[in-house]
């Protein structure tokens, strides 16, 4: 599907901006860019608030609808980052996945890699999997490029050398939690500035719950997918109770349509809690 270019509603004056390519620039209008060090999520959600439905392999690209405009959005994000983070539930649901950019939005390719090199990105980025119980496919296609697994030290033990020789597991300690602090610390002393996290709600959660999110960029889709206990839905944050008696508001910063299609972005000012772990 042809991308048309996506329609800017609202963005404040004063953002960063990335030195666009001039397709990118009329794909996106508007401004596109953060400050190196930030931790960005995006994530995709149906009108009724589903990011994920465990039972349904890819279960983001039902609730993306077909949104050429989001593969879009997330090539982007994934074309400016240094390290790119994602839990090990989200890797089961996404069995081919290898997490670039290129992958996102095959039609952009040659434009996203341009946009990393005029945003000061050198390089791919590196995938990293968090995983507590070091349960993890050795025959996913992902093992074959590479990657960081981040685990515990009883992870580290379960996955062995099961995995490929291009994949370096680092334990963060010897408890069965893996805590959101210890991983931005390890991925800041490799270098990794800029870190995108795609969820999934778990990890998204504990990370929103440690204050450790900046942005969140989040499409809004078309569709509803309803909840029934039989077949559990799950939010766009699981696992934590965030709300404290005075709760900060996210900031809006951005607002486009691409069709039935929202595109928001939202800076994020939560205060640290208790210590969340994955």
């Amino acid at each position: 599907m042809e991308l048309t270019p996506l329609e800017l509603l609202f963005e404040p004056e004063g953002l960063p901006t990335f030195d666009l390519p001039a397709e990118i620039a009329r794909l996106y209008p508007g401004t596109f860019g953060y400050a190196r060090d930030r931790v960005v999520s995006n994530f995709v959600s149906t009108v009724d608030g589903v990011v994920a439905i465990p039972t349904l392999a890819s279960s983001n690209k039902l609730i993306a609808a077909g949104s050429s405009a989001d593969r879009f959005v997330m090539g982007l994000l994934r074309a400016t980052c240094d390290a790119l983070l994602i839990g090990s539930q989200t890797m089961r649901a996404s069995p081919r996945s290898v997490w670039s950019a290129e992958q996102a939005y095959p039609p952009a390719a040659d434009m996203l890699a341009e946009l990393r090199t005029a945003a000061g990105f050198s390089g791919a980025p590196e995938i990293v999997i968090l995983t507590r119980s070091g349960e993890l496919d050795p025959a996913h296609p992902l093992w074959e490029s590479g990657a960081l697994v981040v685990t515990n030290d009883g992870g580290a033990t379960t996955i062995g050398h099961a995995l490929s020789s291009a994949t370096e597991v680092v334990s963060v300690g010897d408890t069965a939690s893996v805590h959101p602090e210890d991983i931005v610390a390890l991925l800041r002393a490799r270098g990794h500035r800029t870190i995108l996290t795609e969820g999934g709600p778990n990890v998204f959660g504990a990370f929103v719950g440690a204050g450790l999110v900046d942005e969140l960029f989040l499409t809004m889709s078309p569709i509803l997918a309803g909840r029934h206990p039989v077949d559990p839905r799950l939010s766009l944050i699981e696992g934590k109770l965030l709300t404290p008696p005075a709760p900060d508001e996210a900031a809006l910063l951005g607002v486009r349509r691409n069709g039935g299609h929202l595109f928001l972005r939202y800076g994020l000012n939560t205060a640290p809690g208790s210590q969340p772990s994955l």
